[in-house]
Formats: C-alpha cells, structure tokens, sequence
C-alpha cells in the first residue's frame, strides 16, 4: 500500500495549448514556415523519460498559435491546473505553450492560482518537424523544474533557464533562448536534469483574487486595450473609445494600459486624451515600454502606474481588478 502511495503522488502532469512547440513544416529545414498547434500534447511527450520514481500524464486543454490566444482558455487552463493542485497524485505541472504570449499566459496562471507546487510552463522556438527541434529539450526541463521537491510557484522554463512569471518577457524573434528576465535576472538554470536555483522561489500569495476561489465560473473579459506613446502621437484612438464607452455601446472599453516612454512619460496628447478617458469612468494605467527598469511615481502623478509590469501584465492585472470589482 505505501508503495502505491508514493507512486501516485509522484505525478506530473503536461497540459498542452498549441503554440511552435507543437508545429509542423513541410520540411525539416523550415524553421518559420510552419504551422503552428498540429502536434498533440501525447505526441510531444514520445521519448521523453519521465525522472525516477515520477510518472507522466498528457491532456489536451487546447490546440491553437499562442498569437490567437484568449481569455476563454486561459480560464479552462486555471480550472485545470487548479484542480491538479489540490490532487495529491500530482507533484507539478507543465504546460507546453507557444512563446509569442507565454509570458502573458504565465502571468495569468500566477495571477490567478496559489500555487504552492510548481506551474512550469514551457515552449520552443522551432516547430516539431524541424531538423533540430529545441521543445523535447524544453519539455525535459520542464519536467525537471515540475519535479522538484520544493518548487512552487508559476515559472517559465526555456534553453535550459528558469524565469518567474511576474519577471519573465519574449526578447527575441527566432533565436533558442528568446526569454529574459529583465533587472530581476532568472530563477535558476536546469543542467543535466538538476535544477539550480540562482534566487528562491516564488512566494505564494494566500490572499489571491476572487477569480481564484471561483475558477468554475465563465467569465468575460473586460475589454482592457493598449495605446503606445511615442513621438507624434496623437489621442484620436482613446477619445474613439470614450465615445463607445459613453454610449454603453456593448464589449467598449472599461481600462486603459498606457505604455509611457521612460520613467512612465506621455506624449501631452495622449495625456490629454487619457484623462478624458479616466474622467469618463474608465481606468488608465501607465506601465513604461522599456524592456528593463521599473515606473518610479512622482508626486503629482495624473495616472497610476503598473511598477515593474509590462504593458501586456499590466493589462492582465486591470482586467482580473475590473472583474474583482464587479464580483464585490
């Protein structure tokens, strides 16, 4: 009997969503004309050892391009992994990804989940068919990472570096090693199948979100857009908004994410316009379009600002406020 329980609780589960990763070409030599979310998750984990004493799951939670990711599926992928959390038969969980919105998928996940085993989301940036694919490589990382006794907390794994969630970003267009962690630098390293940590895990929020205790429910996004600030731009953009927002016209616009140059600096029309739009009832946000640093606020301040977020996290955080503020 003990031996069966430690069997079972020595699960890791792979949940796949599409993205390169799963990709096919129409040659081995085709690494960016393919197309992607062809390859079943089962699939991806043929040949794939799982560590000792751990066994692997597949499940299919969706099978699309990252590009086309939505809302709907990031919910049916909490609900999933919620579930897997609370089992005691799973010890962590990977989820295979495309890399063109995995960082706006982890942050999501962390956004939304206590996470006290590992979350390990994982990608490639070379379909299945290519002649040197780099997602099984991944895929063992990740693996690695889910299986690591005291991991917790959601992660991002690729070329063999361990990034946070809340830190990890896409800087590249088609090298291996696409992800950074910015100021904050990665969680660790993954070398031979042995994790090495650089920093300690993520902390686990135990207050969480609403949206957290009620991952049963379907939930519409509210409708949250981006708007760059930049040189000669101007507010004709946001003040279309207001004006769906202002006639109740249906899906308008409840928030704004400001990607500011700098230290959370506008262009004056798109100041102008943003205010208008905060006047109006809707919410604005700054977060800076640097790919390092953090927004340092200064008293004054017309706009709260998303601190070290980028503008994609930023957009994340203020749709799960909106819907916090409309489940109170």
């Amino acid at each position: 009997m003990s031996d069966h329980k430690a069997s079972v609780e020595r699960h890791v589960l792979v949940l796949g969503t599409g993205g390169t990763i799963a990709g096919r070409a129409a040659s081995s030599g085709d690494n960016i004309g393919y197309v992607a979310g062809q390859v079943g998750v089962a699939e991806l984990l043929a040949g794939i050892e799982a560590p000792p004493s751990f066994m692997l799951e597949a499940e299919q939670v969706a099978q699309v391009d990252s590009k086309d990711m939505e809302f709907s599926i990031w919910c049916a992928l909490a609900r999933r992994c919620a579930q897997a959390l609370a089992d005691p038969a799973v010890a962590g969980i990977v989820v295979t990804h495309g890399t063109d919105t995995l960082e706006e998928t982890a942050f999501f996940l962390h956004s939304v989940l206590r996470a006290s085993k590992p979350v390990v989301l994982t990608c490639a940036m070379r379909p299945a068919t290519a002649l040197s694919p780099d997602g099984p490589q991944n895929v063992r990382d990740a693996v690695a990472v889910a299986a690591t006794a005291d991991a917790q907390g959601v992660s991002v794994v690729c070329a063999g570096v361990v990034h946070a969630a809340l830190d990890v970003q896409k800087v590249h267009t088609y090298r291996t090693d696409a992800f950074a962690s910015g100021d904050a630098g990665p969680l660790g390293f993954v070398e031979e199948g042995e994790v090495r940590l650089a920093k300690p895990w993520p902390q686990v929020s135990e207050q969480g979100m609403r949206f957290a205790e009620d991952l049963a429910l379907d939930f519409a996004a509210p409708r949250v857009e981006i708007v760059l600030s930049h040189a000669g731009a101007r507010g004709a953009l946001i003040d279309s908004l207001v004006a769906e927002h202002v006639r109740g016209a249906p899906g308008s616009v409840r928030g704004l994410v400001l990607a500011a140059t700098g230290n959370g600096t506008l262009h004056r029309e798109i100041e102008q316009a943003a205010a208008r739009a905060q006047a109006a009832g809707i919410r604005v946000v700054r977060a800076t379009r640097c790919s390092q640093g953090r927004i340092l606020a200064k008293p004054g301040d017309a706009f709260p600002d998303a601190g070290a977020l980028s503008s994609v996290k930023a957009r994340i955080r203020l749709q799960l406020e909106l819907l916090g503020s409309e489940a109170n």
